[in-house]
């Protein structure tokens, strides 16, 4: 089956190879094109803006399709235009209608129209662009920009550099115009490239002209949570262009991989060995880290730019609202939030244990809602087994062309495409669980998570029975020590006989060694001799990286046999903070802040929060930090007990002729860990 053939995934529109969908007035949108020849086309589309709602009323320029089904929002406000549209929204807000509408007009136009961008379109144009001073927080309405490299998918490159801000900005506009990018694309893009490029184009009395009408730069306040972190930032659009930021993008790659020291550009792309300029960098980070998502704006009724910024679970609802209105089907809204029990972790043995294999259940929470029907009671269209049944064969089938693939641009575009496949498959289950799902089932959640537990709990109890040793079970998957004589066939035979049909084990690997801590804390040391940690007591950030390093140093050890090292190895690292001999990249701490400094502020007045070294720098600064800033900063003094807000220095303030920073505190902290591990290398049931 062609994967674009599957309208309720791809869009039931099958045009291709358009490029971004802009809101041209109040009744119509301009739709962007690449036509086969590389031409840019564009055309004009009526806009149509419409409302699901509880119940109709009479309002000027709206009319009424009643839907089928007999769910919450059983009727479509179609509007004449966008301004009847707004009137009618607030009409229904005022009157206290319940209702529901996708706010951004072009939201609107692809969910009506089923149509979504870069179908069979190889790629896009790219450009690049960095700026030099580099700068920080804040720093871009306070430094003139005196140079801007840019570079883009052509091959082409340059470097602006003018006194004359005022003329370098409208050397960078006219490049820009001249290369006609699709995408820009750069590292710490909102929040300080083009937040600066603003700013100095204010203070010049400049237009930044950059969009595809020759409209201006534009930008409104947003915030982006990934995971534990809340991100303010100033969320710039240019009209017909999409624009991409690589700090964003390697922090959504950082979730799961949790690998990053840091997410500056220099940090990152050392990271994953990228060398070059700072745009051949952003460029390479873009085609590594960006690939599903250029997938994924085939899959979601989004222009470019918001499919990488949405959550994933918001996303899948735009599949639904999509299916539904195309049918002209009425739908629920979101059900009550109600708290479940999670998954099932839970530890068995600590310390340290020999010949560890680890088997878990393939795609288990995707296998229990297919074998056990778990899926949404309001979705009456029944999508969500449509669709999960078919991402989960397309997956395999991308899988299974990748490993055939020659050509590197086919292998490249069906990782990519196994990647998104493998996202929105592992996203089904939270959607359950998505406050804001109009599909959303906590009761069907509660199912999966249950299931789930029984499964794992049955596969324990097989290989006890067995003569295994279980150490550890993690949500999906177990680690343990097989019984004398085992293979990894027969277990897998075993284990497939207690089994539902349906719900298949996988034994994916074996380690010469494990250190199981606590749950969800562990090491493994693989044959080849590599160390891998997992958990945040084991590799946290939080931790300064001297620390970071002494711990991977002292497991090592530990998992290779040789605990009597491990204090050499304390002294070792001891000495060099005595003398002196570490840069103050391996002292210092790199805080993220979860809020405004100034809120920070308020709860300190109140006594509602402790006080924070980050906090108390970012507001010394002076620099306007905001939630999701990360602030760098070591600590200073004599003493091993200081209180760090009150004795911390920003890392730009370090002088490494006159090293200031605290020996003591450092050296004892180093201590406290290594006494914090000391005795937990024996197993313990």
């Amino acid at each position: 089956m062609a994967f674009e053939e599957n309208r309720i995934l791809f869009g039931h529109d099958p045009e291709t190879r358009l490029l971004a969908v802009e809101q041209l007035n109040a009744a119509t949108v301009e739709v962007f094109r690449r036509g086969e020849d590389g031409a840019l086309q564009r055309r004009e589309e009526p806009l149509r803006p419409f409302l699901w709602v509880a119940e109709p009323i009479d309002l000027p320029g709206v009319t009424y399709e009643r839907l089928k089904g007999g769910e919450a929002l059983p009727f479509l406000a179609g509007c004449s235009d966008w301004d009847a549209f707004s009137s009618a929204r607030n009409a229904f807000k005022a009157a206290g209608i319940v209702h529901f509408t996708p706010g951004e007009p072009a939201l609107q136009y692809l969910l009506r129209s089923g149509k979504t961008l870069f179908k069979q379109l190889p790629a896009v144009r790219r450009l690049q662009i960095w700026i030099s001073p580099a700068g920080g927080v804040g720093d871009g309405t306070l430094q003139p920009v005196r140079a801007v490299q840019l570079a883009d998918s052509d091959g082409w490159s340059a470097t602006l550099e003018n006194e004359n801000e005022r003329a370098l900005l409208e050397a960078v506009t006219a490049a820009i115009q001249e290369r006609d990018p699709d995408v820009i694309e750069g590292h710490y893009l909102f929040r300080d490239i083009l937040h600066r490029l603003a700013a100095r184009a204010r203070r010049v009395r400049l237009k930044l002209a950059w969009g595809r009408d020759g409209s201006p730069l534009r930008s409104r306040s947003s915030r982006l949570q990934i995971a534990e972190k809340a991100f303010a930032y100033p969320k710039f659009v240019a009209y017909g262009r999409h624009f991409v930021d690589t700090f964003v993008l390697a922090q959504f790659w950082d979730v799961s991989a949790r690998e990053l020291e840091g997410f500056s550009l220099e940090e990152v792309a050392e990271h994953f060995h990228l060398g070059g300029t700072p745009v051949a960098q952003t460029a390479a980070l873009s085609t590594m880290l960006g690939g599903s998502h250029f997938i994924q704006a085939q899959f979601f009724p989004y222009n470019f730019q918001d499919v990488v910024l949405r959550g994933n679970a918001t996303k899948i609802n735009t599949l639904f609202l999509r299916e539904y209105l195309r049918q002209g089907h009425s739908i629920p809204v979101p059900p009550e939030t109600r708290a479940f029990e999670g998954g099932y972790t839970d530890i068995f043995i600590t310390g340290v244990l020999r010949d560890v294999w680890h088997c878990d259940v393939a795609s288990l929470y995707p296998s229990v809602m297919l074998r056990f029907d778990c899926f949404p009671a309001g979705d009456k269209l029944g999508i969500f087994r449509e669709l999960l049944g078919d991402l989960r064969q397309f997956r395999l089938e991308a899988k299974a062309a990748l490993r055939s693939a020659a050509d590197p641009a086919e292998a490249h575009h069906l990782q990519a495409l196994q990647a998104a496949f493998k996202i929105l498959i592992n996203s089904f289950y939270g959607y359950l669980g998505f406050a804001q799902g109009h599909f959303a089932d906590f009761d069907a959640a509660s199912r999966v998570t249950q299931t789930g537990r029984e499964l794992l709990r049955a596969m324990v109890e097989w290989l006890r029975q067995e003569g295994a040793k279980v150490i550890e079970i993690d949500t999906d998957g177990i680690y343990f020590t097989p019984p004398g004589g085992a293979t990894p066939e027969a277990l897998q035979a075993g284990l497939a006989a207690v089994l539902p049909e349906g719900i298949e084990v996988d034994f994916d690997a074996s380690y010469a060694a494990m250190f199981s801590y606590k749950a969800k804390n562990y090491a493994l040391l693989t044959h080849e001799g590599d160390v891998i940690l997992r958990g945040g007591a084991l590799r946290s950030r939080g931790m300064e990286r001297y620390l970071r390093l002494f711990l991977a140093g002292m497991l090592r050890h530990v998992l290779e046999g040789e605990p009597e090292k491990v204090e050499a190895l304390r002294l070792e690292f001891e000495a060099c903070i005595r003398n002196r001999e570490w840069p103050i990249g391996h002292l210092m701490k790199c805080d993220s802040l979860q809020e405004a400094p100034a809120q920070y502020s308020r709860k300190i007045e109140a006594g509602a929060r402790n006080r924070s070294a980050a906090y108390e720098l970012a507001l010394q600064s002076g620099l306007p930090y905001q939630a999701g800033d990360q602030v760098r900063y070591y600590i200073t003094g004599t003493k091993a007990k200081v209180a760090a807000y009150e004795n911390a220095r920003l890392v730009s303030d370090w002088d490494a002729a006159a090293r200031d920073e605290n020996i003591e505190y450092y050296a004892t902290k180093l201590k406290d860990l290594a006494k914090r591990f000391a005795g937990s290398w024996e197993p313990k049931s």
